[in-house]
């Protein structure tokens, strides 16, 4: 990847719906090379896909945690399954070392928090969790509007 594939990859993170020739005019380059880069990284896997970013995707949750999760035995599939069926919860990832899984989540209350840490703590197969409160992210890489 140079930093023409960096440029489309960023522009596209901001509006994955631009046009091929409105990313050429913004990159200084033909429409026909910006078309082969999209697909070199498309067949690449290095982009998986484009998406749409609702309204609410948008509106930051006052309340905002990170669980570290660990698994007794077994059964790390059964409590993804569990896990992703809490609409509180926006990402789940296994991770090595102590923790099984990082689960991040958001609510709108400290409230809301500890009932969700509470039911988390109730899903069979977790046998430890460890939660931090996000205080503030100085550096994202998903998508912002406006």
């Amino acid at each position: 990847m140079d930093a023409l594939d960096e440029h489309l990859i960023t522009l596209l993170r901001h509006n994955g719906r631009r046009s091929i020739s409105d990313l050429a005019a913004e990159v200084g380059a033909s429409r026909a090379t910006v078309r082969a880069r999209l697909e070199k990284l498309e067949k690449d896997g290095i982009i998986l896909g484009y998406t749409v970013i609702l309204q609410a995707d948008t509106i930051e949750l006052p309340v905002r945690g990170i669980m570290m999760i660990e698994i007794e035995g077994h059964v790390t599939n059964k409590v993804v399954r569990s896990l992703s069926g809490f609409p509180e919860i926006s990402a789940i990832h296994s991770t090595n070392g102590r923790w099984d899984l990082i689960v991040e989540f958001g609510v709108s209350s400290l409230g809301e928090f500890d009932r969700v840490l509470s039911r988390v703590r109730l899903v069979p197969g977790i046998s430890n969790s460890e939660t931090s409160l996000i205080l503030s992210t100085p550096r994202s890489s998903r998508a912002r509007l406006g």
